[in-house]
């Protein structure tokens, strides 16, 4: 077998392990996640969990600012454990980010996956919830956040392929500049929602025009660069 063969056959093999390591870290993550979420319901929605939400605070304990503190630690540090864990997986910068977004994906879609196990909750995809608090809460459709996790899934699966078959996606400084703003035109859909999640009126305040400009330009600058690369 020609040296270049076998090289490419190993680096197929190593991509997929370790690719299949990172989905079950990302289902395991996503159960500590869901658990958290089970006990912080029951503190903080003891007669139930739905939108518009009730003020934090208004009718429990004072030590619910210590526990919004404690939870949005929580939040920084599961983005801390998921950027270790694809570092020291990943061979490359490109690998690395691959890795980041196949956890990022499977820890948010086995999330609701969990919480349905858990709790029968969703009920429907489009009810709503609390995707996240930093800076400030963000908020959407559960519907919203899995279209999301299923793109950049998509998105970590043709990064590894190409890499197997040697033939990398390449991207230049102005499609990583794109694409960081149309991610931030998703984020900022979900935190203009996260201002109204106390408002009878919350359900309007959600942009889809806004999230589908942003999630569909960002599948186009990704495209762009993955046809470019060929």
């Amino acid at each position: 077998m020609p040296d270049t063969v076998h090289t490419s056959l190993t680096t197929r093999g190593t991509l997929f392990i370790r690719f299949c390591i990172v989905v079950v870290f990302g289902i395991a993550f996503a159960y500590i996640e869901s658990a958290v979420v089970v006990y912080l319901r029951e503190i903080f929605y003891p007669d139930g969990f739905t939108f518009p939400l009730a003020e934090f605070g208004a009718d429990i304990s004072p030590l619910w600012k210590r526990l919004l503190l404690t939870e949005i630690g929580r939040e920084a540090a599961a983005l801390v454990l998921i950027l270790t864990a694809c570092s020291l997986i990943g061979r490359n910068l490109r690998r690395r980010f691959a890795y980041f977004l196949t956890i990022f994906a499977v820890w948010d879609i086995f999330y609701y996956l969990w919480l349905k196990v858990l709790l029968d909750w969703p009920a429907h995809i489009l009810d709503w919830d609390i995707l996240f608090l930093i800076p400030r809460p963000w908020a959407a459709p559960v519907l919203a956040p899995v279209l999301v996790s299923l793109a950049v899934l998509a998105f970590a699966l043709l990064i590894l392929y190409r890499d197997s078959i040697d033939k990398p996606i390449k991207a230049t400084i102005f499609d990583w500049l794109a694409f960081s703003v149309c991610a931030l035109v998703i984020i900022a859909s979900f935190c203009l929602a996260g201002r109204h999640i106390t408002a009878p009126d919350y359900a309007s305040h959600f942009s889809w025009p806004l999230f589908l400009a942003g999630l569909i330009l960002t599948i186009a600058i990704f495209t762009k660069s993955l046809l470019k690369s060929k």
